[in-house]
């Protein structure tokens, strides 16, 4: 229990919006084996813009996968920051929003983790990357990798 200002006892003990990089890692992990990810990035002004994705995990970081032309790559070109929560297909957020930093991966971890991807959604997966990489080639789809904020990669 918490008392006159004291640190927690407990990790139960701590505030959801903590800066312990311990559970905000847990919450990492525990983002990306959930189907959909709402991946929210900012624009010039502040405003946010969420973005329902398909993610995955690769060691301690969120991977997602989304169009090289995207408004969202657009943003993140300019602003790493994101928040991330559990969302259904249409973008509805099921848990609260955490922190991280997103970082552009380069295409030969692009194409490893795009057979991460498939592998996690199984033939709907495989289906979906695979055809976008026929039709708009390698270069036509990008993965980011997702750390918390304080975390080196």
């Amino acid at each position: 229990m918490v008392t006159n200002g004291s640190l927690p006892n407990t990790p139960d003990e701590l505030p959801f919006a903590t800066t312990n990089l311990a559970t905000v890692d847990a919450e990492l992990a525990r983002l990306a084996d959930s189907k959909y990810v709402l991946v929210t990035t900012f624009r010039k002004d502040g405003t946010k813009v969420p973005t329902p994705v398909w993610s995955a995990r690769d060691g301690e970081e969120l991977i997602f996968w989304t169009r090289a032309d995207s408004a969202k790559v657009k943003r993140l070109r300019r602003d790493q920051n994101v928040e991330l929560a559990e969302c259904d297909v249409r973008g509805k957020p099921k848990s609260e929003p955490i922190t991280g930093s997103a970082r552009l991966l380069d295409a030969a971890e692009t194409d490893r983790m795009r057979r991460v991807m498939a592998r996690k959604y199984g033939p709907s997966g495989w289906l979906v990357i695979y055809s976008s990489k026929l039709f708009r080639g390698a270069k036509g789809t990008i993965c980011y990798a997702v750390t918390s904020p304080g975390t080196s990669t």
